[in-house]
């Protein structure tokens, strides 16, 4: 899948996407925002005080797709020094947790509602057999957060701990179930890597 994004004049970007890729980066994203959850039970938009004042929960999510999109915000990657240090890492983590996920959460929506709508909002190419993408600024950063919160996701699935790891995925059997989502994991890469380049000055 050679699609890569380039700038436009006046900034924003642009990239050719065929109809498979379309449905691929579609259905990644609805399946992303299944996993995100939905936003504020209905009613409380309505108070946005109390929106504002809502608390989110103070443990890490047991999907470990959500532990990785919503990480804890204090803790060693080397561990604690010891007991007492590792008790009030989570503690802290907790209280982080409890005033940052709902509007963490409420970011990564909006995100990947953004590329659901530009990807319907698509006017048929040429032969019908695709469509030009074009987005503004601020489209190009949603889309730059919901591509990196795919590949957050796709590398959890895929037991993908650092860059080190992505080695290994060029080498994979065609037989290999994972194969699918591994291609998809590393052409959204491509895709994320030209489209930072466009953002930058």
């Amino acid at each position: 899948m050679p699609g890569h994004f380039e700038p436009l004049p006046g900034g924003g970007a642009a990239v050719a996407l065929d109809d498979v890729e379309i449905s691929i980066i579609r259905s990644l994203t609805v399946q992303l925002l299944e996993l995100i959850g939905p936003g504020p039970a209905e009613g409380a938009a309505d108070d946005p005080l109390a929106e504002l004042f809502a608390e989110g929960p103070s443990e890490p999510p047991a999907d470990p797709v959500l532990r990785r999109l919503f990480p804890d915000a204090y803790g060693d990657p080397e561990g604690p020094a010891g007991p007492k240090e590792a008790e009030e890492q989570r503690a802290h983590s907790a209280e982080f947790r409890r005033f940052t996920e709902n509007d963490l959460r409420a970011g990564k929506r909006d995100n990947a509602l953004a590329v659901i709508r530009t990807l319907d909002a698509l006017a048929p190419g040429a032969g019908d057999s695709g469509a030009v993408l074009e987005l503004s600024p601020g489209e190009s950063r949603q889309w730059l957060n919901s591509l990196n919160d795919l590949r957050l996701a796709i590398g959890s699935r895929l037991e993908i701990s650092d860059e080190d790891d992505t080695d290994v995925l060029y080498r994979l059997p065609d037989e290999d179930p994972r194969k699918p989502m591994v291609m998809a994991y590393l052409w959204l890469g491509g895709l994320q890597e030209t489209l930072v380049s466009t953002l930058m000055p």
